[in-house]
């Protein structure tokens, strides 16, 4: 039978012969193993095994310790250099060196400083066969300097401003570790707000009140000497708003003080590091650390990122509240440009870090002991990287090469030593050097010329004890120079096995992946050189493995009850098996009514705490295996229920009748709980190429205990069992023995067969590989054939290893190809498989599409035909026709501009296609390409077409500007698309009254050149919507509404508002935030750009106090408020938000509320003249009567009714005082006059509504003035359609009516 050996994981067929495991390994370098016995007897030149640091910072109060140690036959001897001389140590009485290493010892507790013998050290260790050296140690003393004395002079600021107060700790050696605490040594807090920063320094974005104290205090911790320094403390002091007023005012006078402010929000500044740039250097390996810290109100936020580029997931970190960034173990891939974002709500900046990895030298390849025999080869290789790359330098024994005797032995090649022909005077240690400037590396590697015989170094008749079916290793360590050959032989003669795999290591060991029974037996191991031979002779064993075949089981028992759990092990006669009980994975309590016999636990007077998981483990001095069961303990019941649960699992599994393609698998079943077994499952695992996962088997009944299973073959098969009753499927069993079945040629070939060129001149054909199982015998290949579809070729055959792929090159372009895949082992074919059909690789189309059409629907309808590219000039899968159109230029040449090319793509073999969504009134090109699986072919000639006129847009925008008593202007843009040529403009238009009912619709034509209208002959104090749209010679566009008031009076006639009409910005803004006030109410009214249906809210408090604002909803989304309960006389600040997402506040305005009006009105009837005027008066009104009376009796007529109406004297409305609406807003049934001069019917009385904020229910808001007596007099936008916002347009707040008005 073939023999396999597997060397590092590779199969080596040594035919059928008896056993003989060889290996020649031809290896130039040999390690000699650490082995006492060994190294007594071997001449080797010196090794450095220990030594100081190269930076060997010591502390300046205890003894100097340098290490040096090294190891080598004959025992070394050392030496020293300082500063690169000699250093004597016999003429310093302060140094010694330790016996037996080169370790020196200064001993300046004594006598002497640290200071003293600060510089550059170097140890030497040599023997007859060399010298090595050590690194260049750098002796420093450790410095923690104080700090210079300063005075610090108190600092005040104002609340928000920002701040840095310095540490600029001293300079010591190694640098000191920054803190900042208070006087009761407690670290000082630190947050987004206030952070230190890696240069020590401490930073507040902004200040506040609380960061008043009198001991900041920055401290230095010199970690080598276990100090600490501290600065003088700095005294801060935050002085906020209402102190400043304190102050100001105690030094102004009254007309002088206006209030002092906060410092006002503001957007980020960087406080480090400066400016928009800056760079940074690291070296490979170490920690990145990346530092940016912003001022600003609100206090900003960082984030980071790396341009073009992402950051490392697993090496990223953030320090100090994200204002520091933290990349691990950087590597040149690291360098880069990185930028911080330093965010607030008014705005956002970035800082760009360039950062550029530097590396001090590092291996790539340290050279590596040479144990050579006399005349072999050898190499000494030395290759290290860095940035700049280092510079790479020999010495022998210490000495640079270039000045170190001969050896014809050598021949240097850069980083490479050669060695040939080596004799024993060859011996040396050999230095490498690779230096940069950031760094150096220096290792030692001897050449030992050796002549030795071979040694086994493993003690003979080892005995080696395996569980079956486990792996086996069989130890050989051995030595010899020349390096040994390793043949391993089984049995005394070497005795031929059958049908095992082996793997030899690189060590000599010998391992068997699944040893069997019949691996027991003696194992020889034989090394050989050209000097000698050694051979040893060890043994194996195999054990049958232990297992449990009767485990507890799963128990529920009333508590005083007794229970008891069975735990019968198997296992090998030779091997000792312990036997211990555990509770829930610990000791079991040491009471006794817990008793152990023989296979059984026995629990009496069963308890509530004896619940829990009982384990039964059994162990022997190769393996272990144990089973658990739960037991539930319940209260006593008269009459308990019988349990019924899943089968327990079948057990003792046994294989028997094992053939090429079947075996026969029998099994004992476990207790049924009550519930017959129905079926039992049985399930395989492939070890060999899938181990761990179980299939499904076979099904049989559950009265039988045994199944012929059908096998597969070149499968380690191991079968479990599984029993099923009515209430469940029990777990599986253990698994059984293993049984690897023979090889055979496959039976299925691969699926999923294709070919596909993925360029014009290819076929790649590709598959779906068979898996392990289906393999059916090692060296699973694949035997891939090809030929043309429509040629007499015969087929071309490759046979490929176990890949999903093959390229056949050279093709010609999209041909069709008969494929055929068929899979093969070492054994043979599979059966011959069935051909398919693939296409070489496409290439771009070569013809376009002839005979483009172009037919014109309507205005925004095309329909275009082609004529069909020949199939030979497509090259490859029809994949469909693309069109390319675009707009040339507009028909109205003022809206001439240039319109990307839009694409539409026709799948198939279509040879027409619509163009929708096209401009009416435009220019149109076009052109048609035919596409494949490659891409497009060219393009066809350019086709021109126009599309007529249709319907235009709305007008751009419409506004009212200029109202007065009867005429209102309207002013407005063109159509965005005007689609056409415009033919006129039409206005329609209607009045509204107070009941919201529309009146007459006036229909007006205006000529299209106009864009301003003015509308006379209007009625005052009524409000107007109208409707615009423009016309072209097919028809109406869309149309735009607005709404607008006439004036109640010139006085009360507003200058224009440019932002009348118009479409506000999306982008939330209140502003002309103004306020009119009475004695003890105020209206307050604002403009307002942003979304529509906004909440408002308006908050008011009294000026220069530090109380909470109170605040007040508005109902619905108008744009004015009124505020009652005011103090008469007193200042008061207001501000006007939005509730939601946009959360806008506007800013505050101040406002004082009189006494004059008031006093007026409350006073006025304890007037003397007053009562005096009354009754004359009362008096005239007498005197009429009596006229009257006397004119009625003699017949005469007196129109008085005419006369009140052509001389009335109107009222002037002061302000009410129980409510604070104004005058003009009087209920239904007053009709006074409104003002002075109006003459308005009481039939268009402008009423009160539902509440005194509620001015008007048209439009979202209101722009207007108070008159001197308190009224109102303003302009209402109505609602507007939807349109999209036209811009960022200004909005001016409107001028005040007269002094009145002002409010400071």
């Amino acid at each position: 039978m073939p023999l396999k050996i597997m060397l590092k994981k590779k199969q080596l067929s040594a035919g059928r012969v008896p056993l003989l495991l060889f290996l020649c390994r031809m290896i130039s370098a040999l390690e000699v193993p650490l082995d006492p016995k060994l190294l007594d007897d071997l001449v080797q030149p010196p090794t450095i095994t220990q030594q100081s640091p190269k930076d060997y910072i010591i502390d300046p109060r205890e003894n100097i310790v340098i290490q040096c140690e090294a190891k080598g036959k004959p025992p070394p001897s050392f030496s020293w250099t300082r500063n690169g001389t000699h250093f004597d140590i016999d003429k310093d009485p302060l140094v010694t060196m330790k016996h037996g290493s080169g370790t020196l010892i200064i001993n300046i507790m004594a006598e002497g400083k640290a200071e003293t013998y600060e510089g550059v050290y170097q140890c030497t260790a040599r023997n007859e066969r060399g010298a090595a050296i050590s690194n260049n140690i750098v002796v420093r003393p450790s410095r923690s300097p104080l700090w210079t004395k300063e005075r610090l002079e108190p600092i005040i600021l104002r609340n928000g401003q920002s701040l840095v107060l310095p540490c600029r700790p001293p300079i010591g050696l190694p640098p000191a570790i920054i803190f900042w605490m208070d006087n009761s040594f407690q670290r000082l807090p630190q947050s987004e707000r206030v952070s230190q920063g890696l240069n020590g320094d401490l930073y507040f974005s902004n200040v506040l009140p609380e960061d008043t104290r009198e001991d900041y205090i920055c401290y230095a911790r010199f970690n080598h000497t276990q100090t600490i320094q501290q600065k003088q403390p700095i005294s801060l002091k935050v002085i906020s708003v209402d102190e400043l007023n304190d102050t100001i005012a105690a030094n102004l006078s009254d007309t002088e003080f206006y209030g002092a402010k906060s410092s006002k929000e503001r957007p980020p500044t960087f406080l480090t590091p400066e400016g928009s740039e800056s760079l940074k250097e690291e070296l490979r390996g170490n920690t990145l650390s990346l530092e940016c810290i912003a001022e600003g109100l609100p206090t900003p936020v960082i984030y980071w990122i790396k341009e073009d580029g992402t950051l490392p997931i697993n090496r990223t970190f953030y320090r100090n509240f994200k204002k520091t960034l933290q990349i691990t173990h950087v590597s040149e891939a690291d360098s880069g440009n990185y930028q911080c974002i330093a965010k607030n709500t008014l705005g956002a900046i970035h800082h760009t870090i360039s950062v550029t990895v530097k590396a001090a030298p590092y291996w790539i390849v340290a050279p590596k002991n040479l144990v050579l025999s006399p005349g072999e080869n050898g190499t000494l290789i030395c290759r290290a990287n860095g940035n700049p790359k280092p510079r790479i330098g020999w010495l022998t024994n210490g000495v640079p090469i270039e000045i170190a005797p001969d050896d014809p032995s050598r021949k240097i090649d850069g980083d490479t030593i050669i060695f040939s022909n080596v004799q024993e005077r060859s011996s040396a240690v050999y230095q490498c050097n690779a230096s940069n400037e950031y760094g150096y590396l220096l290792a030692n590697a001897f050449v030992n010329v050796l002549a030795e015989p071979p040694r086994i170094l493993t003690s003979a008749n080892t005995l080696y004890q395996v569980i079956a079916n486990r792996a086996a290793l069989l130890d050989c360590a051995f030595f010899g120079s020349p390096l040994p050959t390793i043949e391993w032989f089984k049995g005394t003669k070497g005795s031929a096995l059958h049908e095992d795999i082996y793997v030899l290591h690189d060590n000599g060991t010998l391992e068997i992946p699944v040893a069997q029974k019949d691996s027991t037996g003696t194992y020889t191991c034989v090394a050989r050189n050209k000097l000698g031979m050694a051979k040893n002779e060890v043994h194996l064993e195999i054990k049958d493995p232990t297992r449990i075949i009767k485990q507890p089981e799963y128990a529920v028992v009333q508590r005083g009850s007794k229970v008891s759990f069975e735990c019968k092990v198997k296992h090998d006669q030779t091997l000792i098996p312990t036997i211990m009980w555990l509770k829930d994975n610990g000791e079991l309590p040491n009471d006794e009514r817990f008793s152990i016999d023989k296979d059984h636990l026995v629990v009496t007077d069963v308890s509530d705490d004896d619940g829990g998981t009982y384990t039964c483990a059994a162990n022997t001095t190769l393996d272990s295996v144990s089973a658990s069961a739960v037991l539930r303990v319940v209260a006593p019941t008269p009459t308990p229920a019988p349990i019924y649960d899943v089968p327990n699992p079948p057990f003792d599994l046994e294989l028997t009748n094992q053939l090429d393609k079947s075996v026969q698998l029998t099994w004992t079943p476990g207790d049924d709980n009550n519930s017959p077994i129905t079926k039992f499952i049985i399930e395989y695992e492939d070890a060999m190429h899938e181990a761990g996962l179980w299939h499904h088997q076979a099904e049989v009944s559950g009265t039988q205990t045994t199944a012929q299973l059908k096998l597969s073959p070149y499968v380690n098969y191991s079968f479990r069992v599984m029993a099923e009753n009515r209430i469940g499927r029990s777990v599986p069993s253990e698994a059984s023995e293993q049984y690897l079945t023979k090889a055979a040629e496959p039976d299925l070939n691969p699926t999923a067969v294709e070919g596909l060129g993925t360029e014009p001149d290819n076929l790649v054909i590709t598959w779906k590989p068979l898996n392990g199982f289906e393999s059916n015998g090692p060296g699973l290949q694949y035997k891939v054939s090809w030929r043309q579809k429509d040629g007499d070729d015969e087929w071309t055959s490759v046979v490929v290893a176990n890949v999903s792929k093959y390229i056949v090159s050279g093709t010609p372009t999209f041909v069709p190809y008969l494929i055929k895949v068929q899979a093969l082992n070492d054994v043979g074919f599979a059966p011959e498989p069935a051909a398919v059909m693939g296409h070489s690789g496409e290439d771009l189309p070569m013809a376009a599409p002839g005979n483009v059409r172009v037919g014109v629907v309507n205005s925004t309808l095309a329909e275009v035909h082609w004529d069909p590219v020949p199939l030979k000039s497509i090259r490859g899968h029809l994949q469909g026709y693309r069109i390319y159109y675009w707009k040339t230029q507009s028909s109205s040449k003022r809206h001439r501009r240039h319109i990307e090319k839009k694409i539409l793509t026709f799948q198939g073999s279509k040879t027409h296609g619509m163009l929708p969504g096209l401009q009416p009134y435009s220019h149109y090109a076009l052109n048609v390409r035919v596409v494949n699986g490659k891409g497009e072919g060219p393009a066809s000639a350019d086709r021109g077409f126009h599309t007529p006129e249709g319907v235009p847009s709305a007008p751009s925008s419409l506004k009212i500007v200029n109202p007065t008593l009867d005429s209102l202007t309207l002013e407005w843009d063109p159509p965005s698309h005007p689609n056409g040529i415009l033919t006129e403009y039409v206005l329609k238009y209607q009045p509204i009254n107070s009941s919201h009912e529309l009146g007459p619709l006036v229909d007006l034509k205006i000529p299209a050149n106009k864009t301003r209208w003015t509308l006379k002959n209007l009625n005052f104090s009524t409000r107007y919507k109208f409707y615009f749209y423009a016309q072209t010679s097919v028809g109406s566009g869309s149309q735009i509404t607005e709404e607008a008031i006439t004036t109640v009076d010139e006085a009360g006639i507003l200058p224009p508002d440019v932002g009348a009409g118009k479409v506000r910005a999306v982008k939330p803004r209140i502003s002309n935030l103004t306020a009119a006030a009475a004695e003890t109410c105020a209206n307050i009214s604002w403009e307002y750009e942003g979304p529509e249906h906004a909440k408002f809210y308006v908050e008011y408090g009294v000026a220069g106090r530090k109380e909470e604002w109170r605040k007040e909803i508005v109902n619905g989304s108008r744009s004015f408020f009124g505020l009652k309960g005011l103090m008469p006389g007193t200042a008061y600040k207001v501000r006007v938000g939005t509730e939601g997402d946009s959360g806008f506040v506007s800013s505050e305005d101040v406002f004082e509320t009189g006494p004059a009006m008031a006093s007026r009105q409350v006073d006025i009837a304890t007037q003397g003249w007053f009562i005096g005027l009354m009754c004359a008066v009362a008096l005239l009104i007498l005197i009429l009567l009596i006229v009257c009376f006397i004119r009625r009796n003699k017949g005469g007529k007196y129109p008085v009714k005419e006369k009140e109406d052509a001389h009335a004297d109107p009222e002037i409305q002061p302000m009410k005082e129980d409510d604070g609406t104004f005058g003009e807003y009087s209920d239904a049934e007053d009709h006074k006059p409104l003002k002075k001069g109006s003459r308005t019917p009481s039939d268009r009385t402008v009423k009160k509504e539902d509440s005194d904020d509620s001015l008007v229910d048209y439009g979202e808001g209101v722009n207007g003035q108070f008159n001197e007596d308190g009224s109102f007099i303003g302009q209402y936008s109505g609602k507007k359609e939807k349109e999209p916002a036209e811009g960022n347009e200004s909005s001016e707040a409107p001028s005040p009516v007269n002094a009145m008005n002002s409010f400071v």
